[in-house]
């Protein structure tokens, strides 16, 4: 089958019809869980800069109410229909299952290239688009919550939430209405990096357990690993970033325009002013341009991270992928042909509905923070920094010794919002990854750890169907 008619949300279908023959649920609750609830499909006119009126064509999908709110970013893509919509809406309520984040799966798309409008176009559309899901009840902080995806970022969350606050007035939580605000609109810090850390720290999980490595012949841990980034994105510059922060050698980097291959390392940060210099990350000093930026993909390295858009490695190119880890840092990279040849071949897919779940879960406790109108770290920082200080006071006082100033503040350090929105996607991504690989490692029969995490979900979301009663 090509790329091209291939459908996105049949292949998320087709996995979790793999997973659920694992599974001892009843064939109509799975039908259920499957099938996406409310799918909200619109057209509004808005008149463009230049007088004339244009007709955009735009989305909302809630997959799933087993937990209120629904969750799920607005994309911005002349690529977007209702069939993504409803495959990342459904990806999104399995990756909110699996890292234990009490939302539904929602999705939502404006099918526009939002390169080929000015700020105030887009504010315009971003804005109808708003009022429209108020006007269905499609978005509340209580019902459906969107987020930044593809081609959206703070500024338009920042216009959501206005939008709402207006037409709702006096609701105490409106900020709660969206997640991924500017911190000064209520906001969490730390946001901007949380799906590449959550990638991090999903693979470094991986990387730490004995078993796995010796199936794939590697050391244990992150240092010295070859990776491969392909995108860079926000997601791709903050993977590459933590990664090689860790250790590891970035030795790749592939975006549209090309990509580039450097043995000894790539510095992300380095290579995105050079593009931002010259417009591409060709030609950067040190690196050899690589042919198509596909190569990339094909080039030998421990962990291979498409951290870019769906299908991009499939049944043509597969055979051909090298990497003994892949991190679907993106919402599936690989359609299920490429799965199977990657599993035969003995690599390891970490999947993408619950690696780069750092955005939800990030996202969580933003919800949190508006729902509790105080910011994290308020509360206790200055009383951890005080009773620090007196700790250290005494054991200096006791020892008769000092500790020296770079120390002496990390120790006394409270934790700031970052730090423990940091910390609470560490635990999640951990706990995470260790559930899905108990399943897997348990269950000889079950054949990859897409699966596995596929078992997890199915068993979460089905509990939750069936402890309400719906399913008597």
């Amino acid at each position: 089958m090509s790329n091209t008619n291939y459908s996105f949300f049949k292949s998320v279908e087709t996995s979790f019809d793999k997973a659920a023959k694992f599974t001892k649920w009843d064939k109509g609750l799975l039908e259920q869980i499957k099938a996406c609830n409310s799918i909200y499909s619109m057209r509004f006119p808005v008149r463009m800069d230049d007088g004339r009126i244009e007709v955009i064509e735009a989305y909302r999908v809630q997959h799933s109410q087993h937990k209120s709110p629904c969750k799920g970013g607005i994309r911005f893509s002349d690529e977007v229909n209702q069939d993504e919509v409803m495959a990342l809406a459904s990806l999104m309520t399995y990756k909110c299952a699996i890292v234990n984040v009490p939302f539904g799966g929602g999705k939502g798309g404006i099918k526009i290239n939002p390169k080929k409008y000015s700020a105030y176009e887009l504010e315009k559309i971003t804005r109808r688009y708003t009022a429209e899901l108020v006007k269905k009840n499609f978005i509340g902080p209580g019902i459906d919550v969107p987020a930044p995806d593809y081609g959206t970022g703070e500024r338009e969350m920042a216009w959501i939430v206005d939008t709402y606050a207006s037409l709702k007035p006096g609701e105490i939580d409106a900020a709660g209405c969206v997640t991924g605000k500017p911190v000064t609109q209520g906001g969490v810090r730390g946001r901007k990096e949380a799906t590449g850390l959550g990638v991090f720290y999903g693979i470094r999980e991986v990387c730490n357990m004995p078993e796995i490595m010796k199936k794939l012949d590697l050391k244990t841990g992150i240092e010295g690993k070859t990776v491969v980034v392909q995108g860079l994105g926000n997601v791709g510059y903050h993977s590459a970033k933590f990664f090689r922060e860790a250790g590891a050698i970035v030795t790749s980097i592939a975006e549209y325009e090309g990509a580039i291959y450097k043995a000894d390392g790539i510095n992300e940060e380095e290579l995105f002013l050079h593009r931002k210099t010259t417009g591409s990350i060709l030609n950067f000093p040190g690196a050899t341009n690589l042919a198509k930026n596909t190569d990339a993909l094909e080039l030998e390295c421990d962990i291979l991270v498409p951290a870019a858009l769906e299908n991009v490695i499939n049944g043509e190119n597969a055979p051909r992928v090298k990497a003994k880890i892949i991190a679907e840092a993106a919402n599936g990279p690989l359609t299920p042909e490429a799965d199977e040849i990657l599993t035969a071949k003995g690599s390891v897919v970490v999947p993408d509905m619950y690696l780069n779940a750092g955005g939800v879960t990030v996202s969580y406790f933003e919800w949190l923070k508006n729902l509790s109108h105080v910011r994290y770290g308020r509360m206790e920082k200055r009383f951890t920094e005080n009773l620090n200080t007196h700790i250290l006071t005494q054991m200096e006082k006791l020892t008769e010794k000092t500790v020296g100033d770079k120390e002496r503040s990390k120790i006394l350090h409270g934790p700031d919002e970052v730090d423990l929105v940091h910390s609470g996607l560490e635990e999640t991504m951990v706990s995470a990854t260790r559930e899905i690989m108990d399943i897997w490692l348990s269950n000889p029969d079950i054949p990859d750890m897409r699966t596995a995490a596929y078992v997890n979900a199915i068993n979460k979301v089905a509990t939750s169907y069936t402890e309400l009663g719906i399913f008597p």
